[in-house]
This record gives structure tokens, C-alpha cells and sequence, in this order.
């Protein structure tokens, strides 16, 4: 079986919501639950002070993009790439190409700044276990499980900074077990 992949949709600007839901009820109508699962138009929350008024809105971190989790077979990239709106995959040149889909690399940070997780983690781990932390700014070092929390996926670490135990929250998919 083929692995879901995230790609890039493009779209015009400031049509990325219409293609979402124009992607949505597509996925619906052409039953294509099983190959493509989750689409996405990355925002994030700006903040403007003006006259001294605080103002929040979303604003979208690429304009003309939309992100799209699925499996790339045929019937799901023909239903994709003939959404009303959708002007073509990123990293597909036209002409029946094939998209390229994003790497890990790439689409953790945009989920992740998102406050979406990429994928599922479990680990068996139980508090005041001593785990190794594998990723962030405290890469290397071992620290102590004071707390887990399994619905947001995070773990509260002990580390030791400077002589002195601080807790630091990791997620699931930062830290290891010490062989």
C-alpha cells in the first residue's frame, strides 16, 4: 500500500478557502475518503496595534497555497487536480506530471507552527522514567518524566540547568528511551 504524503496545492490568492471547500465536498462526492485525508490553508494569528487598539486576525501564511494530505494514485490526484480553483500542484510541471510531496523536513514545522500533529507517537513510557531527549534545544541531554499528557501528545521533562531541575515540555516525537 502507498503512504499518505502531504503536497502543495496552488490556487489563486486569496481563493484558498473557496478551494478548500471546494477540495472538501469533491473528497465527498467522489467517495475519496480513503485516499485523501486532511486539507489545510496554513494561517497564522497577526497582531496589529493601531491608535492603540489591539487588533488580532489570521492571515494566511502563503498566500495562493493549500496544503493537502493524501495518497498519490490516480482517481486522487484527477479529483484533486480538477477542483474548481485548483490551478495545479507544486513541484508538478503540468502536462499529466506527477507532484512532488513535501518531506518531513518541510511540512513539520508549517503543522507544527499550525498546532497540528503530522502523526500519531506512541511511546511507552511512565513518569520518573529517565528518557533521552532527541530533538529541540536540549538535543543529547537525559532528563526525568515529571508528567505526560497523551491527548496533546507532550511530555513534561526534569532537565538539569545549571545544578537546578527545570521542567520542560516536549512532544512525544522529541524525546526517546535510553537503551
Amino acid at each position: 500500500m502507498e503512504e499518505k504524503r502531504w503536497y502543495v496545492l496552488q490556487t489563486y490568492a486569496g481563493y484558498e478557502n473557496k478551494v478548500f471547500k471546494n477540495v472538501i465536498k469533491r473528497i465527498e462526492t467522489m467517495n475519496m475518503q480513503d485516499k485523501i485525508f486532511r486539507v489545510l490553508v496554513p494561517e497564522e494569528k497577526e497582531v496589529k496595534i493601531k491608535d492603540g487598539v489591539r487588533k488580532e486576525k489570521m492571515k494566511k501564511t502563503f498566500p495562493g497555497y493549500v496544503l493537502i494530505e493524501m495518497i498519490d494514485t490516480d482517481d486522487s490526484w484527477f479529483t484533486v487536480r480538477n477542483t474548481p480553483g485548483v490551478t495545479g500542484f507544486l513541484g508538478s510541471s503540468g502536462k499529466g506530471t506527477r507532484p512532488v510531496p513535501l518531506t518531513a523536513a518541510e511540512i513539520g514545522p508549517i503543522l507544527a507552527k499550525m498546532g497540528v500533529t503530522n502523526t500519531e507517537v506512541t511511546v511507552d513510557v511512565e513518569i520518573g522514567q529517565q528518557i533521552l531527549i532527541a530533538a529541540g534545544p536540549f538535543s543529547g541531554q537525559v532528563g526525568t518524566i515529571e508528567s505526560i499528557d497523551v491527548d496533546n501528545q507532550k511530555l513534561t521533562i526534569l532537565v538539569d540547568l545549571f545544578g537546578q531541575e527545570t521542567p520542560v515540555e516536549l512532544g512525544l516525537d522529541q524525546v526517546c528511551e535510553i537503551e
